[in-house]
């Protein structure tokens, strides 16, 4: 009975009171005149939130399309966020995700300039915020001064979710992203070495129109080469409406599966390596829960975002709270997790 575009999220109370009547609702407001920011509801645990810093995109990777979903790019004022972010202290949110369709372009539009690393700096000033994590950023926009924000700043998580999408010139151009094969080797090398305990997470695209086996091993040798600590691999999907939906030489389902697999197992071993480097060593973990059957609670390190990476479990000789920190020394590798004992 109501249909509502994403430029009309103010009428949603109207549109469920018409629809309860029984009549028939529909508003399809400019999505780039929608408010930003505003009171929300936290559907998050009572530790942890995330905080959008901006909306939309203007990017315009061609096989995406949330540009013509959410409208063009519009960073929040900063003192917005430092307003939200502070409420969320005050309620006991001692984490934060910032999230945007592009992080790393934030403050572009408002003030000239990428401002990431400024928010970060005024947001790790917030009495009761301990841990900041950042993701969606874009290889070309890791400026000097956020890359600085990693080495030096304690609340600043070393911890950065930078899609790549693909390693090829050709499929990147065809994808339409700004980066090349030298620019995120570039940026890869000199994050790892001004923070050098950094995790860098990152997702690629198998499979998309035009990709040839040589291209795609291209991809594979450079995965297995940079040994990223998180990765996500994704089989291409057409979406209607987007350039790639109607380009040439469509790879077939069977190769994409094939591929998608392959780099999957490539990295499987890669991050099974990566998490054997913490045995015997001590991680700071924010409590999440308790496991009734493992017997067992669990958490995430500083190189585990929510939802997305792996869970550290580990065993305690007293009841720790939900959202509490605790310093775990680490015994075993389960798979994507870690198994470890609180320290004494």
């Amino acid at each position: 009975n109501c249909i509502l575009g994403t430029g009309s999220i103010e009428d949603i109370c109207e549109a469920v009171e018409v629809a309860y009547n029984g009549g028939t609702y529909s508003s399809f407001k400019d999505v780039d005149k929608t408010p930003l920011g505003g009171e929300r509801i936290i559907t998050t645990p009572d530790y942890f939130a995330y905080v959008q810093i901006a909306e939309g995109c203007d990017n315009r990777c061609t096989y995406c399309v949330i540009p013509d979903i959410r409208g063009k790019f519009r960073s929040r004022s900063m003192s917005d966020i430092v307003e939200e972010v502070e409420n969320l202290a005050s309620i006991g949110i001692k984490e934060i995700c910032l999230v945007a369709q592009d992080t790393t372009r934030y403050g572009e539009d408002l003030y000239g300039t990428y401002a990431l690393d400024s928010l970060i700096a005024e947001l790790s000033t917030i009495e009761g915020i301990e841990w900041i994590r950042v993701l969606y950023c874009y290889p070309d926009r890791i400026t000097d001064g956020l890359i600085e924000e990693f080495k030096n700043n304690n609340k600043l998580l070393k911890y950065i979710d930078m899609p790549i999408q693909h390693i090829n010139d050709d499929i990147l151009k065809n994808m339409n992203r700004r980066d090349t094969t030298e620019s995120i080797k570039d940026v890869i090398t000199k994050l790892r070495a001004e923070v050098p305990d950094i995790v860098i997470r990152s997702t690629v695209i198998v499979g998309f129109p035009g990709e040839t086996e040589k291209q795609f091993n291209e991809l594979r040798k450079f995965v297995k080469e940079t040994k990223f600590e998180r990765l996500g691999v994704f089989e291409y999907s057409r979406e209607e409406g987007t350039p790639a939906y109607d380009m040439p030489n469509q790879v077939s389902k069977n190769t994409k599966k094939k591929r998608c697999e392959a780099i999957m197992s490539d990295q499987n071993r890669i991050h099974n390596d990566f998490n054997a480097k913490f045995i015997n060593k001590t991680l700071t973990v924010i409590c999440e829960g308790y496991d009734q059957v493992s017997e067992c609670f669990f958490g995430r390190s500083y190189a585990d975002a929510p939802d997305i990476d792996g869970k550290v479990y580990f065993t305690a000789p007293k009841r720790i709270k939900t959202g509490e920190f605790v310093s775990v020394k680490i015994t075993e590798v389960l798979d994507y997790d870690l198994l470890g004992k609180v320290c004494d």
